[in-house]
Order: C-alpha cells, then sequence, then structure tokens
C-alpha cells in the first residue's frame, strides 16, 4: 500500500547524526512541515538542521492528496461565529496566502512538481443551505468564492461552493527539491528532549531553538496536546480511465467523498474514521465499488491511507509550544489540510525565531483556549480516552492465538494475559502487546491495514509490533 506520489520519487539517502552538535535551531521531522520550516529559517540566514526518524517524505507527507487551499470544508461560516469576523478572515487570508507562497517558491527555483492552479469545489448531494451560507460567508472574507449547481463530478448535486484560485501538485518533488539545500539527518530518532537539549539514538543536540514538526508532538508535559487532539484515518484509491475533473472536489455529507486528478489518474477518498476505532466495512473496497459505479470502466492502480491531528476547536497549533519553554516551537493538528497548514506553520514559526513579527499569528497559538466552540468536542475527545483507557479487562477475540483465521488479528487470552495476535497467510502467529507504550489504552487491531491502532491518540503499530507513527515512541513486539 504506497502512495503514487512514492512510487514516483526515490530521495538520496542522507547520513544519520554522528555524535553530539550545537546548532542555533533544530527541527524534528522530515515532511512539508519540517522542511519548509527549515527552509525558511536558512532564507533568514539562521543555522538549522533538521532530525528524521526515518527518511524524508517517509510519513504523512508521502500520503496526502496534496490539495493546497484555503476551502477548508465547511468553516468559514463556523469561523466567523466562533472567533469573530476578525479572526476568521485572518485565517482565510493566511491560508490563501500559502497557496501563493507555494506558487512564488516553484516559480523561484523552477521546480517541476505538476503544479496546477484549480478551483476547489464542497459540494453535497442532499443540501444546498449549509453550502449557500458558506459562499456568503467566506465572500464577505474576501475568498473568490461562489454557489453553483454545475460541476464535472459523475452524478448529481444539489450544490457546491467553488473556491477560485486554488492548487494542487505532486508534495514529494516539491519535497525533494526544497529538501536540497538543507542539512538533514535521516534514521536519527529524538528520544526525548529536555531544555534546550534533544537526546537521540545517534547523539545529543543542544540547540537554542526546538521545532517539533513531527506530525504529533511526542513530549506529553508540558504542552497537554494528548488531550487537546485526537487523529483520524482516512483512505485513498488511485484509479486509471476515469473522466477528468476540472478540479479538486469535497463532498460535505456524512459519506462524501473527495475527488483530484493527478495526471492521467483520478484520485478518490473517503471512508475516514478516528483512529482506532472499529468499522464494520472495509474503506477500499467501499471506494473500489464506489468508482466502478460512477467510472464502469476504471481500473484500480494503488491504494493508501494517510492520518490527520484533529483539533478541539478546529484550528491548527502553531507557535510557542507552552509558556514554560518559549524556545520550543510546535506546528500540528493541520486537520486535514496538511500542505496549506506546512506553509502556514513555515511562514509562522520562521517569524517568531527571527523576531520578525508575532501578533500576526496569534490566532494559532498553541495554548490558547477558546472555550465555546471547544468545550463539546473536548468533552468527546476525554470521554474517547477515557473509554481506550478503560478497556484493558475486555475484548477478547478468541481464547487462542491458533483459533484466528489465516490473515486475520485479534486481542487473545495467552497464559492467562491479553495479547495481540495476527495470524498470517501461512499460519505462522505473530505476537504483540495490546498496550499502547505513549499512555496506556487498548489497541485495537485494524483489518483494512493489518496493524495494531491506539484510539486515544493514534499511535499505531504493524503487525509484528513495529511503530509506524507516534506519539508512542517504541513498538510493542514481544517474545513468541
Amino acid at each position: 500500500m504506497q502512495s503514487i506520489w512514492k512510487k514516483e520519487v526515490e530521495f538520496p539517502p542522507r547520513s544519520s547524526l554522528q555524535g553530539d552538535m550545537e546548532i542555533d535551531t533544530v527541527v524534528i521531522g522530515g515532511g512539508m512541515a519540517g522542511i519548509l520550516t527549515a527552509w525558511q529559517l536558512q532564507q533568514k540566514g539562521i543555522p538549522v538542521v533538521v532530525l528524521e526518524a526515518d527518511q524524508v517524505g517517509s510519513g504523512q507527507t508521502g500520503n496526502t492528496t496534496a490539495k493546497i487551499t484555503s476551502q477548508h470544508g465547511l468553516i468559514y461560516e463556523r469561523l466567523v461565529k466562533s472567533f469573530g469576523r476578525e479572526r476568521a478572515g485572518r485565517y482565510a487570508k493566511v491560508s490563501q496566502e500559502a497557496i501563493e507562497a507555494y506558487k512564488a517558491l516553484i516559480e523561484k527555483k523552477h521546480i517541476s512538481c505538476d503544479f496546477e492552479i484549480v478551483p476547489a469545489y464542497l459540494y453535497s448531494k442532499t443540501d444546498e443551505t449549509s453550502l449557500l451560507r458558506e459562499a456568503k460567508a467566506a465572500q464577505q472574507l474576501g475568498i473568490a468564492a461562489g454557489f453553483t449547481r454545475k460541476t464535472a463530478l459523475p452524478f448529481e448535486v444539489k450544490g457546491a461552493v467553488r473556491f477560485e484560485n486554488q492548487a494542487q501538485f505532486h508534495p514529494l518533488k516539491f519535497l525533494k527539491s526544497i529538501a536540497e539545500e538543507l542539512t538533514v539527518y535521516e534514521h536519527t530518532r529524538v528520544l526525548r528532549a529536555k531544555g534546550h537539549v534533544i537526546y537521540t539514538n545517534q547523539g545529543r543536540v543542544r540547540a537554542k531553538h526546538i521545532v517539533f514538526a513531527c506530525h504529533y508532538p511526542f513530549v506529553n508535559f508540558p504542552g497537554l496536546f494528548f488531550a487537546r487532539m485526537h487523529q483520524e484515518r482516512s483512505y485513498v484509491i488511485a484509479v486509471k480511465q476515469a473522466e477528468k475533473l476540472d478540479g479538486v472536489y469535497l463532498g460535505v455529507d456524512s459519506e462524501g467523498y473527495s475527488f483530484r486528478n493527478a495526471g492521467e489518474l483520478l484520485l478518490l477518498g473517503g471512508g475516514g474514521h478516528r483512529t482506532g476505532t472499529n468499522h464494520s466495512r472495509n474503506p477500499y473496497q467501499d471506494l473500489r465499488e464506489q468508482a466502478k459505479s460512477w467510472y464502469p470502466g476504471c481500473a484500480e492502480i494503488a491504494r493508501w491511507s494517510a492520518q490527520d491531528c484533529m483539533t478541539i476547536d478546529g484550528l491548527p497549533y502553531i507557535g510557542v509550544f507552552s509558556p514554560k519553554r518559549p524556545f520550543w516551537y510546535v506546528a500540528t493538528g493541520f486537520q486535514k489540510w496538511g500542505m496549506t497548514g506546512s506553509m502556514v506553520s513555515a511562514r509562522c514559526i520562521s517569524d517568531l525565531i527571527s523576531g520578525d513579527g508575532a501578533k500576526a499569528w496569534e490566532l494559532f497559538s498553541p495554548h490558547r483556549f477558546w472555550l465555546q466552540p471547544s468545550e463539546k468536542k473536548l468533552m468527546v475527545h476525554l470521554g474517547q480516552s477515557a473509554k481506550g483507557l478503560a478497556k484493558s479487562g475486555f475484548g477478547v477475540t478468541c481464547t487462542r492465538p491458533q483459533a484466528l483465521p489465516k490473515g486475520h488479528g485479534g486481542i487473545v487470552q495467552l497464559h492467562g494475559k491479553k495479547v495481540g495476535a495476527y495470524r498470517d497467510e501461512a499460519g505462522r502467529i505473530h505476537l504483540v502487546s495490546v498496550c499502547c507504550p505513549h499512555l496506556g489504552c487498548q489497541l485495537e487491531w485494524n483489518p483494512a491495514e493489518r496493524s495494531w491502532d491506539c484510539p486515544c491518540h493514534g499511535s499505531r503499530f504493524d503487525y509484528t509490533g513495529k511503530l509506524i507513527c507516534g506519539p508512542a515512541q517504541k513498538g510493542i513486539g514481544i517474545r513468541k
């Protein structure tokens, strides 16, 4: 399950950190947010290095649908009501400026990354009222948007909001070019941070400024991001021989789908759910069936999934990590708009570190707390986390690993203890702990991706126990 982006781009290997070092700024994470932040800092003359646990672009950046938009779902009417017109307008402005910043950088460096200016649509099959209100709110905030009933989708819609001057591109072609100018240490996993020192598996780095751009911050205190954020999964298939669209599309209905073209391919996305929650249907199968119904002659050539950090108030956390660590910075909680959020983060954090202006970025402050728009989601998130912590005595699938059908996984009783087991197609048993090493929640089996997922904070592990993504910092494998 590899994205079309990863299939088409190979990054040159980088060396790992060789012992201890000292630098002005260290960025943790070699994805789009980390690389863009380091690039912006370097342009300002600030010495910077990037630490990447695996390889550049190996994380969520390689799994995105790579839309660069100021259209982020039904957001602007809600932002105006929750935060006021001024803050909502600021969000719209910096999001649109992110598109222009990508465009300018691509033109300046002559980057061949399939960048296209296209319209972006929000559509609904059932409701036009919310779309009419969203179009009006976006227009009042200065966004070139309007309501329409005309789309290039293979089905009828009640209506759509069309945003002009949005974009799409090949994220890894872009990332590869930007990263060429930077010092990046790969296979250098950050284990912990204390004050101005980062401890890795390859040595220590002392820095004046530390930037956490690693998708989900692995440091629990201070910051408490685990209490203010959860993760969600979404799924994509790439098909050939489907009709060409005129832009990028996102459905706002509960069963809405995402569409965009990538050359001759169509990317169809959907089936999202909170990480670690059970779902009765295989999301890839659903996408295949939908694709066949809309484009009977199409053929699937790739499938993959992505993971997104979701905040309680719907805005990303970008800026100073915590008042107790004013020299730490964080970029996370991009919802499902990581490409836009990455550029916003790079501009914000580079300004904060260089002292070029902090006031413009207060909207995204990680230590904000506006109770009214946050309270309901906070209660839901805390309830889900409590549920995950309380499940340790429940959920046994069967009494012995050998009772699992081939190709299936589940929680079993073994010598009086609960363990996770996967029985592969050859009948071999792979055992893991079902206790997430992050904060102890019980893991759930994800049959669509053969992984163990945490319903509390979104850590994921493959069926052998190897860590796929954090905030956990180690795997869950156990001895046979």
